[in-house]
């Protein structure tokens, strides 16, 4: 190979590792979101899904890997070290073989994982006391924002035990539908309101369908982004194989010693 030619893919590498370490960084953030996150509808999961946790460091220590990996790289790269190389080919050829089978495992699995989902926020909804805690205010924004009631629909809180002890006619704020309600209920976001009646002025869709929505209107940025990571690290994995190769004597002393 040329030396114009191995210099291109030299630097080529290197620019890809510096996207690759930004890249590990945007996912150790994503995994830190979900465990610290204290506004959205992760704090409802993480509180209790023990899974999603786990999930949350996994991606964390994911990202902290791809930061090494593209740390490495670099070096691999810039100083022409071909151990390097092959540990930086070896471990993105794992972590494609693992985004495919997480990938897989997903789809196969997605009919358990909504019926998980489901316990998950049925539980929620029976114990909510309305005491406007973290977990409260993360379940009454996704009510509000999707303008959803329940998961499956509002009949989800009709096992609250705050609702079927109470003398009176109570509904979820946050479930309000305000176009067909009047006065000072329509200020209220979060708890419980009164109700004039059996007939509860909310939303009549579940928050299930409304994820669905989401995701169906998503799907293709969430597709593209999938294609985009698998087809940079495949880009990876030819550039540094093909420097390896290339790479005939190691010269140690170009690496700077600290």
């Amino acid at each position: 190979m040329g030396k114009g030619c191995m210099k291109a893919i030299k630097y080529f590498l290197f620019l890809f590792n510096v996207l690759f370490f930004l890249f590990g960084a945007l996912i150790m953030g994503f995994g830190l979101w979900v465990l610290l996150d204290n506004e959205s509808f992760m704090v409802i999961l993480q509180e209790s899904s023990t899974a999603l946790k786990i999930a949350s460091y996994i991606l964390i220590g994911v990202g902290g890997l791809s930061m090494l990996m593209g740390f490495l790289g670099c070096l691999g790269a810039i100083y022409e070290i071909r151990c390097l190389l092959g540990l930086y080919f070896t471990c993105l050829l794992l972590i494609l073989i693992g985004q495919v089978a997480a990938g897989v495992l997903i789809y196969f699995q997605k009919d358990l994982l909504n019926k998980e989902m489901s316990n998950i926020v049925t539980q929620i909804l029976s114990n909510y006391p309305g005491k406007n805690s973290t977990t409260e205010q993360a379940w009454d924004y996704i009510q509000r924002t999707m303008e959803c009631c329940g998961w499956s629909g509002l009949m989800d809180w009709h096992a609250n035990a705050v609702i079927v002890n109470s003398s009176q006619l109570l509904f979820p704020c946050s479930c309000q539908n305000v176009s067909l309600v009047e006065g000072n209920n329509s200020s209220f976001d979060s708890g419980f309101c009164e109700a004039q009646s059996l007939d509860w002025p909310v939303y009549d869709r579940g928050c299930n369908s409304s994820v669905e929505s989401w995701l169906f209107a998503n799907v293709g940025v969430i597709l593209g982004v999938c294609l985009g990571v698998a087809v940079i690290e495949l880009l990876g994995m030819i550039l540094s194989i093909g420097l390896c190769k290339s790479v005939h004597t190691e010269d140690y002393t170009k690496v700077p010693k600290y």
